[in-house]
């Protein structure tokens, strides 16, 4: 997930900064894309959606702080009872696309370029002087 994580903001930036034609056909479709998808209706934010299998997410949410690692909880829990009950939240408490910010991607980011960091001097090799 990591790597298909990061292709994924390279083309956001892409699209975003490089292309403003692209930007003004993307945009809208991402917006109607989010609508149908329903999440927020549920009171979900779209980083809820992150899968937390991944350690890299593991060490992301073990960074939140207390009160935004509880409402991430919280919305998980009650989005679950609602799709068991078979429900939505009324329209005044469904989640806004103002509201809707990427709370735990920077952490993700954070967390995935200390593991390439890692990575590269784990495996950095030491040559002795002649």
């Amino acid at each position: 997930m990591t790597g298909s994580f990061l292709r994924t903001f390279g083309l956001a930036n892409f699209v975003s900064t490089k292309s403003p034609t692209l930007t003004k056909l993307i945009v809208p479709f991402a917006g109607f894309l989010s609508e149908v998808n329903g999440y927020r209706k549920l009171g979900l934010r779209y980083d809820d959606l992150i899968a937390e299998e991944s350690p890299v997410v593991q060490k992301a949410i073990s960074r939140l702080e207390p009160k935004e690692y509880y409402d991430r909880v919280f919305r998980i829990r009650r989005a679950h009872q609602l799709s068991l009950m078979h429900q939505l939240l009324p329209k005044e408490e469904r989640l806004k696309p103002e509201d809707d910010i990427r709370y735990l991607t920077p952490y993700i980011l954070e967390a995935e370029a200390e593991l390439r960091e890692r990575q590269y001097f784990d495996s950095a090799t030491v040559a002795a002087r002649k």
